[in-house]
Formats: C-alpha cells, sequence, structure tokens
C-alpha cells in the first residue's frame, strides 16, 4: 500500500493530500530512509513522521484497504512520540 494512503486508512493523518505533501517534504522516513508519498509500506515497517515540534515513531502491524475509525488504532502501535521544546515564551522568566 502507498505511504499517503495507509497514512490517511490508518487515520495517523486526516487527508490523503496532507499526508502526501507531509512526504513530499521529507518528513517522514520508512526504516531509517526518507519515504515519498509513492513509497510502499509493508507489515513490520518502522515510520517516522514528523509533525512541526512533535515526532511521532510507530510500527506498522496490520494493513487493510479500508477500516472503521475504532479500528484504525489497530493498524499500528506506536514506539515512542518526543516533543521538542517550545522556545516562544508567553512572558519574562527571569
Amino acid at each position: 500500500m502507498r505511504l499517503d494512503k495507509y497514512l490517511k486508512v490508518s487515520r495517523l493523518i486526516k487527508r490523503r493530500t496532507i499526508a502526501k505533501e507531509i512526504a513530499d517534504q521529507g518528513r517522514i522516513s520508512i526504516n531509517g530512509k526518507v519515504a515519498k508519498s509513492s513509497s510502499d509500506v509493508l507489515t513490520g515497517d518502522n515510520l517516522e513522521i514528523r509533525f512541526g515540534n512533535k515526532t511521532l515513531t510507530i510500527e506498522i502491524t496490520k494493513i487493510v484497504e479500508t477500516t472503521k475509525k475504532e479500528a484504525s488504532a489497530e493498524m499500528y502501535t506506536v514506539i515512542s512520540e518526543q516533543y521538542e521544546r517550545d522556545y516562544r515564551q508567553v512572558g519574562d522568566e527571569n
């Protein structure tokens, strides 16, 4: 299955066009290699997705063509979820 379609079906990203844009910007890696939206994903692959200051690492556990919202979480296992520090300051902390 194509990467952009998997991200949409698994509901990791809401729209396939957004998944395509993120992948084509080089913000998604499959097993450590930068992936394009047309890259194929397989069961057992590790995906690293960078959303702004959040990096989500998952392992693909199941690939199906369509799924219901409740069952979409069964398509992957979250390995890690990391947040970079937000450097925007609301006020002066001194």
